[in-house]
């Protein structure tokens, strides 16, 4: 399959989780001729529903809706009691008496998965884990293409052994959460262009690089290495059409020589942001916190108060290590730059 018959130019704008991924930029970024995506993960049937419908009333091109492949879990009330005391600093510094406790720890996947199918976009993408062969022959049978994200070989082979169309290569460098489902998240070490030739050479499917990758030249590189599109998300977040919070959007573009690093601290699961009070105070015991979508859950409530009170130090504030690169500007614009630079390289 070539992914240029699917959209034009060879840019996926990454999915944002969180509410800074809108339904103008997935079309804009879709109208430009690349593929805009929109983060489905956090959102109920009902919302994926309604963004999918505004979506297309601002474009007829091909689009993608991007899920987190999850079992909802069944904590252990111990271990749950124990993140909401480590939190405690934390939370009790909003001046809470009480800790919120979460009404539910993520959506339904096989709810949303249901949805996808009925909503039928053209393009589906997938983290976190591995959809069944069964699961993968429904969205083709529904004409949606299948695409996995992957940090490692062994799970490049496991998307294509199962059918899927294409994958993403997910460098290091990538912002926000890691995608890793076969093995330890923390040996997944490999930079975008480390990890980008590894995949190529092991599958015969597409091949889509992910991680740090900001301007025309970057796109030019990864395509010369085999590529077949990229995908980026943190030159999308800048944009006009995304939705983040103000506060961190600048901080993002303000970020300069500002540190990022993968962490546990937020979600329980690696992903990439600018460090941060948060980060700083449950680095001791990072390790032992629950697993995502637990701790997810936990600090949603801070997190969001945060947000409100504009305190970016106990924001989850995700961004890629080319944060510094981030240009703002309208998202088709954005495209028409980086094919201008594409061309120039």
């Amino acid at each position: 399959m070539n992914l240029t018959s699917v959209f034009p130019h060879p840019i996926i704008q990454g999915p944002t989780a969180g509410g800074s991924n809108t339904p103008a930029q997935v079309a804009a970024v879709s109208n430009a001729g690349a593929l805009g995506s929109l983060a489905c993960s956090l959102l109920s049937p009902a919302a994926i529903r309604e963004q999918t419908a505004q979506i297309r009333a601002l474009t007829d091109k091909p689009f993608c809706l991007n899920f987190f492949v999850l079992e909802t879990p069944q904590p252990d009330p111990a271990e749950v009691a124990r993140a909401v005391e480590w939190l405690k600093p934390l939370w009790s510094s909003l001046g809470w008496t009480e800790f919120p406790t979460p009404a539910k720890w993520c959506e339904d996947f096989a709810a949303q998965f249901e949805t996808l199918i009925e909503l039928r976009p053209a393009v589906a993408s997938f983290t976190f884990g591995l959809l069944s062969a069964e699961q993968i022959q429904r969205l083709h049978d529904a004409g949606i293409l299948v695409i996995g994200t992957i940090t490692h070989a062994e799970e490049a082979i496991a998307w294509q052994n199962r059918g899927a169309d294409a994958v993403i290569a997910s460098g290091t460098e990538s912002g926000g959460h890691r995608g890793t489902f076969i093995g330890r998240q923390e040996d997944a070490k490999l930079t975008t262009f480390e990890l980008l030739p590894t995949i190529v050479a092991a599958v015969n499917i597409p091949v889509i690089s992910a991680g740090g990758i900001m301007d025309g030249a970057d796109i030019k590189r990864a395509l010369g290495m085999g590529a077949q599109a990229v995908q980026m998300g943190t030159a999308f977040l800048v944009t006009d059409e995304s939705s983040i919070n103000p506060h961190y959007k600048q901080r993002l573009l303000s970020a300069g020589e500002h540190p990022t690093r993968l962490t546990r601290t937020f979600s329980g699961r690696y992903a990439r942001g600018l460090v941060n009070r948060l980060m700083r105070e449950l680095e001791a015991v990072e390790s032992q916190l629950p697993a995502y979508p637990i701790q997810n859950a936990l600090t949603t409530p801070i997190r969001a108060e945060a947000a409100k009170r504009g305190d970016t130090e106990l924001m989850s504030l995700w961004c890629g290590t080319g944060v510094a690169r981030a240009r703002p500007m309208p998202a088709a614009k954005l495209v028409e730059t980086l094919l201008s630079e594409m061309n120039a390289a």
